[in-house]
């Protein structure tokens, strides 16, 4: 990427450039490769274990990533660009192979593959973002929407696709969607290397258990949503433009609290936020495994997107960048990366499928809906510590 056509735009224009592109992945991958996976033949208890790969890379990988970044960082500008640049490289190459793999091994084996060489990407630049913001990480929200704007255009437009087409193009847009992320990684800032200092080891500093505890359960209870809230929609009957729309529903919420989140962050503490947003999760997953088949119902549960992933996902992060050192933070990023989405999405997955298979959607709801209420705890513990 020239170094002139990158110097003229701004940070935070850039920034939204790689959030736009790498949420136009999501959104496809999410959204549709569950469907992806059953039409390639794959049981609940199958696509439940080949999602759950991703998360358990994002056990360890994001921290290796991270020491990485901060290890190569205090020596040299721009590592943290670099491994991004790389990483979105290596999604690229793994789903262009998609097309290729069958069974539950051999796609399991490449969607690994591509999970640990890109498990660096997003932490890093949540790190990049927050460490651009300095004091005001109420201006994170403007920025990060624009990955919601992208996750809804392709749900949305995903859902219109495939009530025409075959699942089967699916590899194909999520090449396009990583092709993309490459290239606006090559446009993201260069952090500068900190100036030197003596070494100190990296620990967990006091308080960072309960936000952690905290990611682990949110993360726990959206397994259901990601696994199978397609194919629980399609066996109650909805067509695929009516299950874009119920997600690109929750993503509406979810820019709207984006852009509102400097307010609300002058306004409420963060354990305050974090509390709201865990019982919404209660009730929003009560809501999608009892109620599915009345659509007003389903459509409120997805307004409640706002919460349980909007501001509780924004102010974890401002939890995490407030309590780990300068020097630490791509590693406390990467660290609840680990444990929330990593850890917590892995457990999940493999709950709600096997919870799918007991005894169907409700009961992978209800589970999902107790994670939302024990999250509400540690968030309690969190507002008793000050935060």
């Amino acid at each position: 990427m020239p170094t002139s056509f990158r110097g003229s735009l701004a940070p935070p224009a850039r920034l939204a450039s790689f959030y736009f592109a790498y949420f136009a992945y999501v959104g496809a991958f999410v959204a549709y490769f569950p469907v992806y996976l059953a039409w390639k033949g794959l049981d609940a208890a199958e696509i439940a274990l080949v999602l759950a790969l991703p998360q358990l890379a994002r056990v360890f990988a994001p921290g290796l990533w991270g020491w990485l970044a901060d290890h190569w960082g205090a020596k040299k500008a721009g590592a943290q660009r670099s491994i991004v640049i790389f990483s979105c490289a290596a999604m690229t190459f793994c789903f262009a192979a998609l097309p290729y793999a069958s069974g539950m091994r051999t796609i399991g084996l490449l969607i690994a593959f591509a999970s640990v060489l890109s498990a660096g990407a997003l932490p890093l630049v949540e790190a990049i973002t927050l460490g651009s913001l300095a004091a005001e990480p109420g201006r994170y929200g403007p920025i990060r929407l624009w990955g919601s704007v992208s996750f809804m255009a392709v749900v949305l437009a995903g859902g219109v696709w495939l009530d025409f087409h075959s699942v089967a193009t699916l590899p194909a847009a999520l090449t396009l969607c990583a092709i993309a992320c490459a290239g606006a990684s090559l446009l993201l800032p260069r952090t500068a290397a900190p100036a030197p200092q003596q070494a100190r080891r990296f620990s967990i500093p006091p308080g960072a258990q309960a936000i952690l505890a905290a990611g682990f359960c949110m993360a726990l209870a959206h397994g259901a949503l990601y696994a199978f809230f397609t194919l629980h929609l399609q066996r109650e009957g909805y067509s695929g433009t009516m299950i874009g729309f119920l997600w690109t529903l929750g993503v509406i919420a979810e820019i709207l609290v984006f852009a509102y989140l400097p307010a609300l962050f002058r306004r409420y503490s963060l354990s305050t936020i974090l509390i709201a947003s865990f019982l919404c999760a209660a009730v929003r997953f009560l809501a999608i495994g009892w109620a599915s088949s009345y659509l007003w119902i389903l459509a409120a549960a997805q307004l409640l997107h706002a919460a349980t992933f909007g501001s509780f996902h924004a102010a974890s992060l401002a939890v995490v960048h407030r309590l780990f050192r300068p020097e630490a933070q791509a590693r406390g990023q990467a660290l609840f990366s680990s444990v929330a989405y990593g850890a917590g999405g892995a457990a999940g997955a493999l709950l709600a499928g096997w919870a799918w298979q007991i005894s169907g959607p409700t009961l992978a709801f209800t589970l999902a809906a107790l994670a939302g209420l024990c999250g509400a705890y540690f968030a309690y513990v969190m507002k008793r510590a000050g935060l």
